[in-house]
Formats: C-alpha cells, sequence, structure tokens
C-alpha cells in the first residue's frame, strides 16, 4: 500500500527483466477489504504470496492486511472460486519510520523462494530481540545511471535544506531535468543534523525512498566527520565537497584517520571550501556562501586536495 507499492513495483519490474517470475499488487482501498478484487488481479498460476503491512500487532496472528489476503483467498478455494491455496507469509515494513527500499523488497522475494518461508518478518529495523529481520542485500540497486544522486549533510538553521529546496526548483523549472528531494530532519530542526537527498535526471524518477549510493557528497560541518561515517553513501569515485576551517593544503592532517582510509579506498576526489570565511569577507554573516570560481577547480570558491597517503599519527 502507498509508496511501499511503487517501491515494491519497481524492484519486481528490475526482477522481471532478470527472468524473475514476480510480480506485485497493490491496495488501493483497505476497509471495506474488496476479495474479488484481489482474485481478480491475482494469477491462478501464484504459488506464494508476501503480505507487507507497515503495522505491528502485539498478539495477533497476523498484521490487518495480511489477515485479510488469508482469509480472503482460504474463503475463495473453500468456495470453489479458486483452485489451490498459495503459501502466504506476511511481513513488515516501514517501522519507526524506517525506510523502504528495492533492496528490502527484493528480501521479500527471495524469503518466497526459501524451501520454509517465514512468516512474521521484519523489514528496515534490526529485531536483535525476535531476530526475525532479513538480510538485505545493500548491493541490489535499480536506479539508472543517468540519474544524478547527491546527498548534503547540515545542521538545521545553516541554509543548507534551503538552498538544496531551491537548487531542485531550478534545476527543475531552467534546466529541463526531472528533480526530486527528500529532506530528513526531526523536531529539533535548529541545531540538529539535517540529511538532503536529492536526485536530478532526464526522465521521470520515481523513487520514494532516500538515496543508498550517491556520485556527490557535501558535508557542511567539518566536526560532523568526527561523529559519524559521513562517507558511507559515497560510491567509488564519487566527489566529496569540504566546509572546512583549514586550506586544501592543510585539511588532510585534521581529516580523522577512518575518514582518510575510506577517501583513499573509494578514490574519492575531494575538494574543501572555508565557506564561512569567504561569507565574512564578503559580509554575508556566517552562512557558508561560495566565493567566485577558480579556473582549476569545478566548484565555486573551493580547492581540490590532492594529498592521497593517510596520516602517521594517532588521530
Amino acid at each position: 500500500m502507498g509508496s511501499g507499492a511503487e517501491t515494491a513495483r519497481a524492484a519486481a519490474v528490475a526482477l522481471g527483466a532478470s527472468g524473475e517470475k514476480v510480480g506485485v499488487i497493490q491496495v488501493h482501498l483497505y476497509r471495506p477489504f474488496s476479495v474479488s478484487h484481489l482474485l481478480a488481479a491475482l494469477p491462478a498460476s501464484v504459488r506464494g504470496i508476501a503480505v507487507l503491512d507497515r503495522a505491528k500487532e502485539p498478539g495477533a496472528t497476523g498484521e490487518p492486511l495480511f489477515q485479510d489476503v488469508v482469509t480472503g483467498l482460504a474463503g475463495a478455494v473453500s468456495g470453489g472460486e479458486r483452485a489451490t491455496m498459495p503459501r502466504v507469509i506476511g511481513g513488515r515494513y516501514g517501522l519507526s519510520s524506517k525506510d523502504f527500499t528495492p533492496a528490502m523488497a527484493k528480501a521479500a522475494f527471495d524469503e518466497l523462494k526459501a524451501c520454509n518461508p517465514r512468516t512474521g518478518f521484519t523489514l528496515g529495523i534490526n529485531d536483535d530481540v525476535s531476530h526475525s529481520s532479513l538480510t538485505i542485500d545493500e548491493t541490489f540497486m535499480i536506479e539508472k545511471a543517468n540519474v544524478t544522486r547527491a546527498v548534503f549533510y547540515g545542521l538545521g538553521a545553516d541554509g543548507t535544506v534551503g538552498a538544496n529546496k531551491n537548487s531542485v526548483k531550478i534545476i527543475a523549472e531552467d534546466a529541463g531535468l526531472y528533480a526530486q528531494g527528500y529532506f530528513v530532519y526531526d523536531s529539533h530542526k535548529s541545531g540538529a543534523q539535517t540529511i538532503s537527498h536529492l536526485r536530478f535526471g532526464p526522465e521521470p524518477i520515481q523513487a520514494p525512498y532516500l538515496i543508498s549510493q550517491a556520485g556527490f557528497v557535501a558535508c557542511h560541518q567539518f566536526v560532523a566527520l568526527e561523529r559519524q561515517d559521513l562517507l558511507r553513501l559515497a560510491t567509488p569515485g564519487a566527489t566529496v565537497l569540504l566546509n572546512a576551517p583549514y586550506s586544501a593544503t592543510a585539511v588532510w592532517d585534521h581529516l580523522p584517520r577512518p575518514v582518510q582510509k575510506t577517501i583513499i579506498d573509494k578514490k574519492l576526489g575531494l575538494f574543501v571550501i572555508d565557506a564561512s570565511a569567504v561569507a565574512r569577507e564578503v559580509g554575508l554573516g556566517r552562512g557558508p556562501i561560495p566565493s567566485c570560481k577558480p579556473a582549476s577547480s569545478p566548484f565555486p570558491g573551493c580547492c581540490r586536495v590532492t594529498r592521497r597517503s593517510p596520516i602517521s599519527k594517532t588521530p
């Protein structure tokens, strides 16, 4: 149901192109539940069904949609409307507002192919209590190569979210491209971390989930590198733009060693800019506003870091 169905449908199309015999049925109206529409949409050749609910009902024999599907199919078999009863398993996704990705949909399809598929499984969270989580293949990706994926890390009220919203509007209206933006932050937006997920491409973007592999990663707060792995989403060879209070010749020795290792291992292109200093110089306050564009740099007001060996001292 909802955006989860669109994600599952996209995953099914990708798997079908590789020879998998899978499909997706999207429920548009849940209650009253229409068994007749379900039977009309369900091919007679179906042998297994995984019903995904975005809910958890402790103590129940199954989640609401799962129970309705099982009851409807059992009634159809007993009434002679259907010859066989397919195997039906149920799972949960999106609990605790977790994202639902094509890789998670693939995990549900893979579970159906198992000799004894589990029911009551969980997607998206690490269920370390009942151990119901399915293994996710994080390398499974269905997005096209012509889609630009960028992730920006900032702090609430530093202008990152507002600038990215404007970028989406400008690119969609003036550049003739399709654009999408997802912005992740909590109720304590001012001063708390914000993450902007932006996609741009020449075709309509149907990806109602966050970016898991980005070709461009921007970090607008240097201290965040010491607390989080901000480069985990960067693909090999991706570009990293770092706002730092150090020059391009000095910033490498101030990077945490794990960050240096990631940059070297993934062969990332690192660019640095002291945007706060640039903003103060031109009288624009404390915000990270880029300055003029040097001829040797692909980004305004920034310089490329060329050092590619980790520091020897203990971070």
